[in-house]
């Protein structure tokens, strides 16, 4: 191949819970696609990303970390990730600088080991991080298995994304735009509304929270149009939003002292979407009880897991 011709292709990125994954597929994009939060289990769907140089084009898929299931729920995710790991042209193990390396990792190292796309170990977070603790983490993660590459990097401060970017388009193989040029992910409005509801959701809550938390967008339309009526470029949107907990003292939590905390959920959500939609919006937001949803396979389908 030659360095004149185009490359284009996927990169998959994958890690246990709070490895770092969305805020560094965030990075790369230069622009928020994929939810943060420092609560296990955050990203629920395979978001893809959409990275657009010169030289190629990059889509990267930020995937649900990979675990030791509980649930109808954890098994689903995980053949998610299994799924789109088979279909990538490389993959990117994130590993924290923050932690050592636990059962977690090694699991998915064994994981990865059959997997037919070269794998780059992405040491992540070296910001917060000693730089002796960092060099201590290359070497365990360097003896965890075989990579194709191994790179520290700091999302939050810039720290060599674009180097990563480089490494992973290197294994990319020659092809056309995949996507029209300016786009940043593939995702629908809706499915970015969900997330950003949920994300706004899953700040200062519960440790068990997180797991049993689900969003769906029910509708948007015309703030004050007839039912069924398109948005006009002008009208401001009415954004109807159920998220769905397991328990009646879920529900609470989400709602909080007089419902003080589901108004914050929307005053943080709104700001998000209404940068989304370029339009005003008016955020109805919904809390209901979908009592054991994570293990109830009808419910997770109306949910879309």
């Amino acid at each position: 191949m030659t360095s004149s011709e185009h490359r284009s292709g996927f990169a998959a990125f994958v890690g246990r819970p709070n490895a770092g994954k969305s805020t560094l597929m965030n990075a790369l994009v230069g622009s928020k696609v994929a939810i943060m939060s420092d609560r296990p289990q955050t990203t629920r769907r395979a978001i893809r990303g959409i990275v657009n140089r010169d030289d190629s084009q990059l889509v990267i898929v930020d995937t649900p970390g990979l675990h030791k299931p509980r649930t109808l729920l954890g098994e689903r995710l995980n053949d998610l990730v299994r799924t789109t790991l088979a279909e990538v042209d490389v993959i990117g193990f994130c590993l924290p600088a923050t932690e050592k390396i636990g059962p977690g990792d090694t699991w998915i190292a064994r994981e990865l080991s059959s997997v037919r796309a070269p794998v780059v170990a992405i040491v992540t977070k070296t910001d917060a991080a000693s730089p002796e603790r960092v060099a201590e983490h290359l070497l365990a993660v360097q003896s965890l298995g075989d990579w194709a590459e191994i790179i520290p990097v700091s999302a939050a401060h810039g720290t060599q994304v674009d180097v990563l970017a480089d490494l992973l388009v290197n294994h990319l193989p020659a092809g056309p735009v995949l996507y029209p040029d300016g786009e940043l992910t593939d995702e629908p409005e809706h499915v970015l509304i969900a997330e950003f509801v949920r994300e706004a959701a899953l700040e200062g809550v519960r440790e068990e929270l997180p797991h049993s938390l689900a969003v769906q967008v029910e509708e948007i339309v015309p703030r004050h149009g007839a039912p069924g009526e398109e948005l006009g470029p002008d009208d401001v949107a009415e954004v109807r939003v159920t998220l769905y907990v397991e328990r009646d003292s879920q529900k609470g939590i989400i709602i909080g002292k007089k419902g003080a905390r589901l108004k914050n959920i929307g005053t943080t959500a709104r700001t998000q979407i209404s940068a989304l939609l370029g339009r005003k919006v008016f955020l109805d937001l919904h809390v209901k009880v979908a009592k054991d949803w994570q293990s109830d396979p009808k419910q997770l389908g109306r949910l879309g897991f």
